[in-house]
């Protein structure tokens, strides 16, 4: 008889590969702005509790939040964790609504022990998310010929996308109580986006703006996790992050194309080196958790994108912080019930932008504020230590202007933990 186990990590690898073929990760107007949409280090007991991960050290899970939780998994451990998203998402602008569906892959990573005190993780992680297709059409005020008939402008906006970071972490336990880590990540991708002006007037010109970012270069994070025993059933593990910002090495395109008809009348490459960077960013978390049953944390992050160059300019971008709450409850790992050994996780955050925007008046402004709660099981499988993780998020993406674009997402994320004793030695008497 074939395992649930197998079973499921055969149906989620299916899962998966279906949605690198599928569509796009995202589909938000906003994406047009910095890098686009950026994604959380979070995995699939992260994502239900409101996205923290400092402060938690759990040698079941993979926590790419702090690398030092790394040297928490024992030495016969080895993990596979992978995950996809499934969003629904509700544009919603003065009276008009639409919605677009996406699906994408959140997370790929092992995780296991390398020798004593020290624990390794290897994996991939999206970093940032380019997805949007939109059009406007005009009238020209004073393009009236002598018949009345008038010419109009049809703007299309395109975006596709993304950055990647595929990565390696050690985590080492200094001391009994203190440990820390490194992610070592390979940062690449590349964004597109273009703007086409398309006049109903066959005899005007048409024209096309696209700029290209290619970027390949490294990432670095650094953590720290200190615990500390309170009583024999109460236990607080506090966490600090740091991420070294730098200027990337990425290269910069603008192609210009102006059209006659079907015929290119013109043509112009304009290439910009080292005109991009991404920010120093720092975290602080704590968790508090009782008799292995219930674990509480909160997170806080500040990235420093005011200071930071995006296509060799400043004043593009803002600084972002993000405040994360989230528990777990675990009745009885033990239990013969099944309801006794499911982890119940509840958690909310609250972020603010890091893109400035553009009004109707073309003026730069502040982005938009992201509000999200969340909620999720993970599902132990039949007679093995791997879990099955599923939850659901709700994100509200509020603009500061009233009358702008606001997005509301409802996204379904299913991932599986594949936990087996894959080291154990036998002995033979």
């Amino acid at each position: 008889m074939i395992k649930y186990s197998r079973l499921i990590s055969a149906c989620l690898m299916v899962m998966i590969a279906i949605v690198v073929t599928a569509q796009a990760p995202t589909n938000s107007p906003y994406t047009r702005y910095g890098f686009g949409q950026l994604s959380e280090q979070n995995f699939g007991s992260n994502q239900a509790m409101g996205g923290i991960g400092y402060g938690l050290r759990n040698g079941l899970q993979v926590n790419a939040s702090n690398p030092a939780s790394y040297s928490a998994v024992d030495s016969l451990t080895f993990i596979f964790d992978a995950g996809i998203s499934l969003q629904n998402t509700n544009f919603t602008e003065g009276d008009v609504k639409t919605n677009a569906k996406n699906s994408s892959v959140d997370y790929i990573a092992m995780h296991f022990r390398l020798a004593k005190g020290f624990g390794l993780a290897a994996g991939f992680l999206p970093y940032s998310t380019v997805g949007y297709n939109m059009s406007n059409t005009s009238a020209i005020q004073g393009s009236e010929d002598e018949y009345g008939n008038k010419t109009y402008q049809t703007l299309s906006y395109n975006g596709e996308g993304g950055l990647q970071q595929v990565f390696i972490g050690l985590g080492y336990n200094v001391f009994h109580n203190l440990s820390v880590g490194a992610n070592f990540s390979y940062l690449y991708g590349d964004i597109s986006r273009s703007t086409t002006t398309v006049l109903s007037n066959s005899n005007a010109f048409s024209s096309a703006l696209t700029n290209k970012i290619e970027v390949s270069d490294y990432k670095l994070d650094l953590g720290v996790q200190y615990t500390h025993q309170l009583k024999d059933k109460h236990v607080v593990n506090v966490g600090a992050v740091y991420s070294y910002g730098h200027d990337l090495n990425a290269t910069g395109y603008k192609f210009i194309e102006k059209y006659s008809g079907s015929s290119v009348a013109t043509q112009s490459i304009d290439t910009i080196k080292n005109a991009f960077a991404i920010p120093h960013t720092f975290g602080l978390g704590a968790t508090y958790v009782y008799n292995n049953k219930l674990t509480v944390g909160i997170d806080y992050t500040l990235q420093k994108w005011a200071d930071v160059k995006f296509n060799n300019e400043k004043g593009l971008l803002t600084n972002r912080n993000k405040i994360a709450i989230g528990a777990e409850y675990l009745p009885n790992e033990l239990s013969n019930n099944f309801l006794n050994r499911i982890r119940y996780r509840v958690g909310a955050h609250y972020s603010t932008p890091y893109a400035k925007i553009k009004n109707k008046e073309g003026q730069l402004v502040d982005g938009n504020k992201e509000y999200g709660v969340s909620f999720g099981f993970g599902l132990p499988l039949y007679k093995t230590k791997s879990i099955l993780n599923i939850s659901g998020q709700y994100v509200k993406v509020s603009p500061k202007l009233k009358g702008m674009l606001e997005e509301n997402y409802l996204r379904i994320n299913i991932g599986l933990t594949f936990n087996e004793r894959w080291f154990m030695k036998w002995k033979v008497d």
